[in-house]
This record gives structure tokens, C-alpha cells and sequence, in this order.
């Protein structure tokens, strides 16, 4: 692992002095500002596909024209799938920390990420070989980094200084939709991170491909999407036992993230087009890109991308009639015709 770079020594008596006549009548020299960089953080839970999300959504820009470069963020990221364009393992991996500082692996992982931090300009000079690029950071996945650390959303912000317009992508595993209690468990997660991280932030349900295998939804795809009265779900957590002693706990959890009605998701299978286009226009309306003149857009494309909530209602409409069966009725409705 490299050595972090030793402080720079205190100014001698000469530099400290005062500057010369000639100093004073010069004007400062201006560094030209750099253009507009446009990228996407995607962050989220161990498991959620952020690794995957990547590769294919390179792979599907890459077929759009743009031009886009992976930055791995995750010190612990091995065989990576993707072509990396920046790796930050060339600084600091997490074997490294734990062998040499007896860390544990998310003590370690805490410990990478503020190393990154202390050496930003490495971090710089990488990005600074990419600059007509589009940028997708894949991010590491613990929890803790987006909702209580500082180190990541300090390095965002320096992101920010740099000319950066992100957008966090945070991927949720789409069979937390099955068990209301680990719903309620996402949806805090996803508020915490939202106003922690202080980016524009997009809710994605990932393998929306496979969540039938993961159990009957008590209610249609559009009550979790659009994220609504949350009411309806304690009801179903009120039939356990063990949820019954905590209702007034869940009753308040789910207040909280209705109050601030900042939550709701965008439905995603990688394998489908339909369903990357979805989320890519989603995410270039969060970081501007959609607005900006790096491409050349027809007029139906700006239409689409400027369409809000009727277009993200049909799509999920489109999500709910393409991956469930027929004629299976959600639990609510069967409990109806009981």
C-alpha cells in the first residue's frame, strides 16, 4: 500500500516575508475553468448489482454513442467484469489494510475510503485523462459509508468542485418488496442515504426479472414504486407476532419516510433495453445531462426525457404486466374476495 504523503514543512523566514512590487502589480493568473463532467454514483447494499449495473449500463451507453469510463471505488472490487478505466485499488486495497493494520473487513473498508479522501489529488489526476468522458463510480457497498460516515460524501463534494453534475443511483434488491417488515427497513435506508449523501438520488428495485421467485407481493407493483400509504403494509405486519409488539414503532418509521415523500423507485432489469432506457432518462434528468449539448438529441428525445410521473406510472404498469403471471391476484386482493 502506498504511504500517505508526509506534511508539508512550516514556510521559512524568506517565504513568510512580504511580496514584492513587483508580485503586487501583476494580476493573479486565472486557471481556465473546466468543462461539465456528467456521471452517476451507484451505491446500495452487498448484493444489490451495483457491479453488474455497471457493466451493462457501459455496455448500453456505449451503444448510445457516449463515451464512458468505470471508476471503481471499491478497494475490495477483484475480478472486476467491466473494463476500469480508474481503479482505485491501485492506491489502497482492503487486503492491504487489514493485513497491515489488524482491521477487520468494514473496519478496513472505513479505513480505505479515508485514505482515498487524504489523497484526493491521486484521485484527480486519474479523472483529469477522461475529461470528455461520461463517468458511472462504482461505489463500495457498505451501508454505514451513505448513511453516518463522512469520507464518501466528502468525496463527493470534491467531485462536485471539480466541475462534477453526479447523481446517486441507489440500487435496492427488488425481493425486499415481499416482507413488509424489510421494506419499511429499505425505505429508511434509502431516506438516510438521500439526505446524507446530498446528491440528486434515484431509487432503483434491481432483478425486477426474478421477483416472483422471491414470494406473492400483498399489493401491486405501483404501491411499492410510487411508495404509498404505508398503512396498508402494517396491516400485514400486525398478522405476525413478532411485528405485533413493534406496530407502534413501524407506525412511526413509516410516518417519517411519508412525511418527507421523498422516496419512491424505479422498477430495472439490466437485460432489458426498455427498462435501461427507463432509468437512464430518470438519471440524466437528476444530473442535468438531459439538458446539456454534449449529444445531439431529436426533439422526441427531450420529449421523452422531460415526461414526470404519467411516464413513470406506465412503466411500472409495463414492469407489473411483463414479470408477473396472469391472473395471480396480489395477497390484498385475495384477502378481498375472502
Amino acid at each position: 500500500m502506498a504511504s500517505q504523503a508526509a506534511s508539508a514543512p512550516p514556510p521559512s523566514s524568506s517565504a513568510a516575508s512580504a511580496p514584492s512590487s513587483s508580485s503586487l502589480s501583476s494580476p493573479p493568473s486565472s486557471a481556465p475553468t473546466p468543462s461539465l463532467r456528467f456521471g452517476q454514483v451507484v451505491i446500495g447494499p452487498p448484493g444489490s448489482g451495483k457491479t453488474t449495473y455497471c457493466l451493462g449500463m457501459q455496455e448500453f451507453m456505449g451503444q448510445l454513442g457516449r463515451k464512458v469510463v468505470v471508476v471503481n471505488m471499491d478497494p475490495a472490487n477483484e475480478g472486476l467484469p467491466y473494463s476500469c478505466g480508474v481503479d482505485v485499488s491501485e492506491l489502497v486495497t482492503l487486503e492491504d489494510v487489514m493485513a497491515g493494520l489488524k482491521l477487520g473487513p468494514n473496519g478496513g473498508l472505513l479505513y480505505c475510503m479515508e485514505y482515498l479522501e487524504a489523497n484526493l489529488d491521486w484521485l484527480e489526476n486519474k479523472l483529469s485523462q477522461y475529461s470528455d468522458h461520461y463517468f458511472l463510480f462504482d461505489c463500495p457497498g457498505q451501508v454505514e459509508l451513505y448513511t453516518h460516515m463522512t469520507s464518501a460524501k466528502n468525496i463527493f463534494s470534491q467531485l462536485a468542485k471539480w466541475n462534477f453534475r453526479l447523481a446517486a443511483v441507489h440500487l435496492v434488491d427488488s425481493h425486499y418488496c415481499a416482507d413488509p417488515a424489510k421494506f419499511i427497513s429499505v425505505l429508511c435506508t434509502s431516506l438516510s442515504t438521500m439526505l446524507h449523501v446530498e446528491l440528486p438520488q434515484v431509487n432503483v428495485l434491481a432483478k425486477m426479472d426474478l421477483i416472483e421467485q422471491y414470494g406473492k407481493l400483498a399489493f401491486n407493483l405501483d404501491f411499492y414504486t410510487e411508495v404509498m400509504d404505508l398503512h396498508y403494509l402494517l396491516d400485514h405486519l400486525a398478522a405476525d407476532p413478532f411485528f405485533k409488539k413493534f406496530h407502534n414503532l413501524n407506525l412511526k418509521l413509516a410516518e417519517v419516510v411519508q412525511d418527507y415523500g421523498l422516496v419512491s423507485f424505479v422498477p430495472l432489469n439490466v437485460q432489458d433495453k426498455k427498462s435501461m432506457t427507463r432509468v437512464l432518462r430518470t438519471v440524466d434528468k437528476a444530473n442535468g445531462y438531459c439538458f446539456g449539448d454534449l449529444e445531439e438529441r431529436n426533439l422526441q428525445a427531450m420529449m421523452s426525457a422531460a415526461v414526470g410521473a404519467d411516464f413513470h406510472f406506465s412503466s411500472t404498469l409495463g414492469v407489473q404486466e411483463r414479470y408477473f403471471e396472469e391472473g395471480d391476484a396480489t395477497v390484498e386482493e385475495e384477502l378481498m374476495e375472502l
